[in-house]
């Protein structure tokens, strides 16, 4: 466990998954980060390579067929792990054999944590090092903050307030599958008001946010986060069935829809990374 601390905030990260398992606060002594639990066993894994399900678990690429679970394989897989400083460090994944055998790519992904004052940045690095082919691929960011933070609070006390006034149009999953159906998700001037069974149909599945910015705040408490995202063409909003936290996930990627041929290079939201090229996103939690 690699520990990232400054004046304002301590954070530690797990080299299995590079995944962040704690953000709190010094002068108020509050975790900001699900500390998981029965309810889900993960803090903020990430996703990659693919987003979501995809159709029976498989796709197809040049004419062969291979299978990856829900939300790809980096999540459980161990990081490379170097501190740069006290309040920075880099996570780095490579293709294995094992990797290859379903995801027939090589591939650097990096995961890069960066303290500046009061805010956490995590900076997703990949880079296709062949000198061919491009490196087809999706990811996307899962972090579980805590609602309520405080004790004397209940979950229906806090609400998503997005920095543009949105209509939220939900795309509803049907077995992890991306449906044909939408629903509006009611918000009032870009506020939606957090209740357990707004997840009780699975993840908020949105496109095209013209937000780039949610705060979780509450009405009956000082505390909550501002949470930074640039350039991510889907975002899902999510918690465990009646748990204490929700997920706010920026991706570049989604779920298989219902009806997709399941061909690796159609898949909506892939990317295509040409050969030797960088790639980058990062978002960032503020908490306060």
């Amino acid at each position: 466990m690699l520990t990232l601390q400054n004046e304002e905030l301590i954070a530690t990260i797990n080299p299995k998954g590079a995944e962040l398992q704690s953000l709190a606060r010094k002068d108020n002594g509050l975790n900001y980060l699900w500390a998981a639990g029965p309810e889900w066993p993960k803090h903020s894994p990430v996703l990659f390579p693919i987003v979501g399900t995809l159709k029976q678990n498989t796709y197809y690429f040049e004419g062969k067929t291979y299978q990856l679970p829900r939300h790809g394989f980096a999540r459980d897989a161990v990081f490379a792990a170097e501190q740069l400083s006290e309040t920075e460090a880099l996570f780095t994944l490579n293709e294995t054999p094992d990797s290859l055998v379903n995801y027939p790519f090589q591939f650097r992904l990096g995961l890069r944590y960066t303290l500046h004052q009061g805010s956490l940045t995590c900076a997703y690095e990949v880079y296709n090092p062949h000198e061919i082919n491009a490196l087809w691929f999706s990811i996307g960011a899962h972090p579980a903050f805590v609602v309520p933070l405080l004790p004397h609070q209940a979950y229906t006390d806090y609400y998503l307030q997005f920095s543009q006034p949105e209509v939220l149009r939900r795309h509803k999953l049907e077995n992890g599958l991306i449906g044909p159906d939408t629903a509006v998700v009611p918000a009032q001037a870009g506020r939606l008001g957090l209740s357990p069974n707004l997840f009780f149909e699975d993840a908020i599945v949105l496109k095209n946010l013209q937000s780039n910015g949610i705060t979780l705040a509450s009405t009956t408490g000082p505390h909550g986060l501002h949470f930074f995202f640039e350039n991510f063409p889907y975002f899902g909003i999510w918690a465990a069935k009646n748990a204490p936290f929700v997920c706010l996930e920026p991706w570049c990627g989604i779920a298989d829809s219902s009806h997709h041929n399941q061909e690796l290079t159609e898949k909506e939201g892939i990317i295509g990374l040409p050969p030797q090229q960088h790639w980058q996103r990062q978002w960032q939690v503020q908490c306060f």
